[in-house]
């Protein structure tokens, strides 16, 4: 299509082809205006400028191209553009998500009589929605008004259009309406089925409204029904959605219950613009809403055969719900005072007595010889009992407090405004977190390593020999080595095992509570004849605690054990280090090589090294999901440096020992 700087040539190929129809008159209008850059509007605007200015030279064809263009809009359907384009499909996300691969795939025809495919037929580049979204709102007026479009001497296509809203608005309500029927909803709040909620009440205000409107149509003396009751039933439908969606946080979500409510937000959203477009007093707040409205259809345009979008607008949701149970569980990883400050350093404490025997346990089914394989499995067994055992005495183990944290940080930071964290604020929860998690690690390190010392030297003088020989001493050792022994690598590997049995934890907590499985064990046909009721409910209670928890465990215990399996299988350097399994490690060293001061000091560093990358790793990971989940961000990173700096030099023992009181 030509793309000359000429508006004449382009107003003249419109001309001399009488039967071009309004998709193409406007195909080729949007063509000749759109961008080489989408970002620079300054182009747009020169053109449709020189377009308004060679129009208004030739009123005779600009009467014709009027007359086209309203009568095309006259005979057009307009209902699927209102009711249809950016709005979630009803038949859910995996069946709207396989609609939109097939289409990408094979296109079906455009239908030139409906005004949805006319749309996408004129907007059908990625990049409109940049540009479009860019000029501005006279810039579109302007060029209306210079097609004849706003003169108002012609109602026939005014009229049409008013009375598909009016019908759009009714479907658009009814389906509201019938939403609180399903069962997802009815699951999550039974109460919505109730005669006066109001997802009814907004549908029966709606029809009282467009039929009074119709009314006042053919009799304009009668006095108008305005719209602020039915915006106050909207407001109270989205203060439902908004409780129905805290409520899935708890109880559980899914892909079609996120797409559910999000199609009814839309809905809702899209009724508030059909209003506006409704208000005959005030023709300026029309006019922009008008605009609005395009904008957001046009952006629906360039983005309709986006799957990828579609799913990230999901997930997200889904992804929030399962942080959210993370971040529930991380408030207790986050010490306020000095009592909740000595009680996780008492705490590590306590896991480090158990890692330390899981270290020792891991080194006896290295002397049993078995394959690869078994080794992998009995290691990964290992692994996880122990950490479900840490989890049961309620001990911690530090490096799994960075992805319940990080989640509890970016809820902090969404409740601030805007989306964006207070630097002060969030500086002080980040010195907390740091407190925290050195309590832990000193916790865990300062006990495993002189209990794994101990054991050392108790073999040793009971059994007259070694933990390890010293083939297996030399080799621990040297995957302590940073650089040489890739122990910042198997750290970070380990780190990023850290961040998903934290995902898959707090997606297992929302699976059971999406299930209600301790209301189903409650009520379950052979406990019930198996167990009292006491027992029943003591154990239900307990699935629905430690579900999430107990499962994530043990797959973090099997992705550790069996990360050396699969470097075995690929011939790839790979395994992992964990500060508190590399701790132990060094004391039963230490014990066979009988390490000197300095070499044992050395590889103490080593192993905090590792800790760090543990810790930096997963933690970040699991902000940056979190984070992207709700949608907020940290803001400024200079601005939060500046505000770590100033805490550091007014309360620098604060970075490891809280103060006397809280400061909350």
């Amino acid at each position: 299509m030509s793309q000359a700087d000429d508006p004449a040539d382009l107003l003249t190929a419109l001309e001399n082809d009488p039967d071009i129809d309004l998709a193409e008159i406007l195909r080729r209008l949007v063509e000749w205006l759109r961008p080489k850059d989408p970002q620079n509007v300054a182009p747009v605007i020169a053109r449709l400028e020189s377009l308004v200015a060679a129009l208004q030279e030739r009123p005779a064809l600009r009467e014709r191209l009027r007359q086209r263009l309203e009568s095309g809009l006259e005979d057009a359907r307009h209902l699927t553009l209102y009711t249809g384009a950016g709005l979630f499909s009803r038949r859910g996300f995996f069946r709207e998500a396989a609609d939109l691969l097939y289409e990408r795939i094979n296109p079906s025809p455009m239908d030139r009589a409906d005004l949805r495919d006319v749309l996408y037929h004129v907007f059908h580049d990625p990049d409109d929605a940049v540009w479009v979204a860019r000029l501005p709102d006279d810039a579109w007026l302007r060029l209306l008004s210079a097609l004849g479009c706003l003169s108002g001497e012609h109602p026939a296509v005014v009229d049409r259009a008013r009375e598909e809203i009016l019908y759009a608005l009714e479907m658009l309500s009814i389906w509201i309406a019938a939403e609180e029927l399903e069962p997802e909803l009815l699951r999550l709040d039974p109460s919505i089925a109730e005669r006066n909620s109001a997802f009814v009440a907004q549908e029966r205000e709606i029809a009282a409204y467009v039929r009074e409107y119709r009314a006042w149509l053919q009799d304009p003396t009668r006095e108008r029904r305005d719209d602020r009751h039915a915006r106050v039933l909207l407001e109270q439908c989205a203060e439902q959605i908004e409780k129905l969606r805290t409520l899935s946080h708890s109880r559980g979500n899914s892909l079609s219950l996120t797409h559910l409510l999000e199609r009814l937000n839309q809905t809702l959203a899209r009724i508030h613009k059909l209003l506006d477009l409704l208000e005959p007093e005030d023709a300026a707040t029309t006019r922009a809403s008008g605009v609005g409205l395009f904008r957001e259809l046009v952006t629906t345009s360039a983005r309709r055969h986006g799957v990828r979008a579609l799913w990230q607008d999901n997930i997200r949701q889904v992804s929030r719900s399962v942080t959210q149970h993370v971040s529930d569980t991380g408030e207790k990883y986050i010490t306020r005072g000095r009592q909740e400050y000595f009680g996780m350093l008492g705490s590590g404490a306590g896991a480090g007595v158990i890692i330390a025997l899981m270290a020792l346990i891991k080194i006896q089914i290295g002397h049993l010889g078995l394959s690869e394989g078994w080794y992998a499995f009995w290691s990964s067994l290992n692994y996880g009992l122990g950490f479900v055992l840490i989890h049961m005495l309620h001990l911690t183990v530090a490096t799994k407090q960075p992805a319940m944290t990080a989640a509890r940080m970016a809820a902090a930071i969404e409740q601030t405004e805007r989306g964006t964290a207070d630097p002060s604020k969030l500086a002080d929860l980040l010195v907390r977190v740091g407190r925290s998690q050195f309590a832990a690690i000193l916790g865990n390190v300062g006990v495993a390593l002189p209990m794994a010392l101990f054991i050392g030297l108790f073999a040793l003088s009971v059994f007259e020999q070694p933990v390890l020989d010293s083939t297996k001493a030399d080799y621990l050792l040297d995957g302590l080595r940073p650089l040489a022994g890739l122990a910042l690598l198997f750290a970070a590997i380990a780190g990023v095992w850290l961040f998903v049995s934290g995902l898959v934890a707090g997606w297992l907590d929302n699976r059971c509570a999406y299930l209600d499985l301790p209301g189903r064990l409650r009520e379950h046909p052979l406990l019930r004849r198996l167990l009292p009721q006491r027992a029943r409910h003591g154990l239900a209670n307990w699935v629905g605690y430690h579900y999430g928890a107990v499962l994530g465990n043990m797959v973090f215990g099997a992705l550790l054990g069996a990360t050396g399996y699969v470097g075995y299988l690929t011939g790839l350097p790979l395994d992992i280090q964990h500060v508190a399994f590399a701790s132990a490690n060094l004391g039963y060293v230490t014990v066979t090589e009988g390490l000197a001061l300095t070499t044992f000091g050395l590889f103490l560093a080593f192993v905090l090294l590792i800790g760090a990358i543990n810790l930096w790793v997963s933690f970040g990971l699991a902000l940056y999901v979190a984070l992207r989940a709700r949608g907020v961000r940290i803001g400024s990173p200079a601005r939060l440096l500046r505000a770590y700096g100033r805490h550091l030099r007014r309360h620098p023992a604060e970075f490891l020992l809280p103060p006397p009181r809280s400061r909350d």
